[in-house]
């Protein structure tokens, strides 16, 4: 027998007066670019690494250990909450070294996250609850998502300066006067390499003064850490990681793998919390995972078995680390390039600052007035001027260049 629902109109509307949302500033340019029928359309806008037939690429290294895997597993059971316990032991040695004291004194806990962004949100969670009376202070700027990570789980965001459009170079004075103002027991979230969206890294030795801050005004660190390997290398990109930990401070780091592993859809990531000592580590990974266990029970396993596997293994490692260079030294290739292109085709603007900045991105300088006229031609940007400069190959720049080179009012033919 069918049912037939009636047909008196619900007056119990919940809904009704939900109001629909902005788009996300970076995947909502994503699908504009998506639905432009440009066939020279250039996305710049979404972080992601490009090779020159502009498609993410599969690592070679990723898919050796993807096909030992699929020979190896046995089984489809749940993981963990925590995840899978191989692969947050090599995400601890990436981070801190093959001979951490903090790992061997059992100091830190590791828990595979869905991602950085997952990482991010599980350790606000877990902060919200145990210091929640604390405020937040982000970079001005920072990675968009940042904001709304820590508004959602409660927080009151502030921001301590950090960039000068004008000059492009940090604020480091300004920087340190505000978190010396901040109170005690606030939260800092800071990025640890290749600084998103500006590309403008602290020093080592502002590193230095930055932990002594830390220290006297007993701040949380809070270290977003999704491009290692992306700045100079592996070893030297974990600078600010390894003095955090030298310097007896409790805090947190949200790690990535989609950019050095080329993992994007897989989801990669981790959250290690820093304790005092390892009864007390021990205790916040308790609490830790019941944010877990509330928010999405475990996490996959493939991405993280896969990353274990060529963490553990010399040669796939080795082959690992060969591809990251070469991702690394292509970006600051583009960056070269982008420069000189510009410049060939008369642009006055100078845009010599990309070439002080690491990693995959760049403000620009690029108004918002010329951003739009942009995608008017098929280049995306985000409002900002931020560029992904790992979206730049050889087949793109010259496209890119001439179309910016136009709306500054330049045209010459290269």
């Amino acid at each position: 027998m069918t049912m037939t629902a009636p047909a008196a109109k619900m007056k119990f509307a919940p809904f009704a007066e939900v109001f629909t949302a902005p788009p996300d500033p970076i995947l909502g340019l994503t699908e504009a670019f998506r639905n432009d029928p440009n066939l020279n359309k250039v996305n710049l806008g979404v972080g992601v690494y490009l090779n020159e037939k502009g498609i993410v690429p599969v690592l070679s290294s990723v898919h050796e250990a993807e096909s030992r895997l699929l020979t190896q597993e046995t089984t489809k059971t749940y993981l963990p909450i925590d995840g899978d316990a191989n692969y947050n032991r090599r995400v601890q040695t990436l981070l801190f070294g093959e001979n951490s004291a903090l790992v061997a004194e059992g100091r830190a806990v590791t828990l595979q996250a869905l991602g950085g962004t997952g990482a991010l949100r599980v350790g606000a969670d877990f902060l919200s609850r145990f210091a929640g009376g604390a405020s937040v202070y982000l970079s001005d700027p920072s990675w968009e998502n940042h904001a709304q990570i820590f508004e959602f789980a409660g927080f009151d965001v502030k921001r301590y300066p950090y960039y000068n459009a004008e000059t492009h170079a940090l604020e480091f004075s300004a920087m340190m006067t505000s978190l010396e103002e901040a109170k005690s027991g606030s939260i800092i979230v800071l990025h640890a390499c290749c600084h998103n969206p500006t590309g403008a890294d602290l020093t080592q030795e502002q590193w230095d003064q930055v932990v002594l801050l830390f220290q006297k005004r007993e701040l949380i660190p809070f270290l977003d850490f999704a491009y290692q390997g992306f700045a100079v290398g592996l070893e030297e990109d974990a600078y600010a990681v390894r003095l955090f930990a030298q310097a007896q401070i409790p805090y947190l780091i949200a790690n990535s793998f989609s950019k050095s592993f080329s993992l994007y859809r897989e989801r990669v990531g981790a959250l290690t919390i820093v304790g005092t000592n390892a009864e007390e580590a021990n205790r916040v990974l308790s609490q830790v995972k019941r944010d877990v266990r509330s928010n999405y029970s475990n996490p996959a396993a493939h991405g993280a078995q896969t990353v274990a596997i060529i963490l553990g293994d010399p040669e796939l490692r080795s082959l690992w680390e060969s591809e990251l260079t070469g991702m690394r030294e292509h970006i600051r290739t583009m960056r070269v390039r982008f420069v000189e292109e510009l410049k060939a085709r008369g642009v006055e603007q100078d845009f010599s600052f990309i070439l002080r900045q690491s990693g995959m991105f760049s403000y620009s300088g690029l108004t918002k007035d010329v951003v739009l006229k942009l995608r008017e031609q098929g280049i995306y940007i985000v409002d900002s001027g931020r560029v992904c400069l790992g979206a730049i190959h050889e087949s793109n720049v010259g496209t890119i260049c001439a179309a910016i080179a136009e709306q500054l009012g330049e045209s010459v033919e290269c």
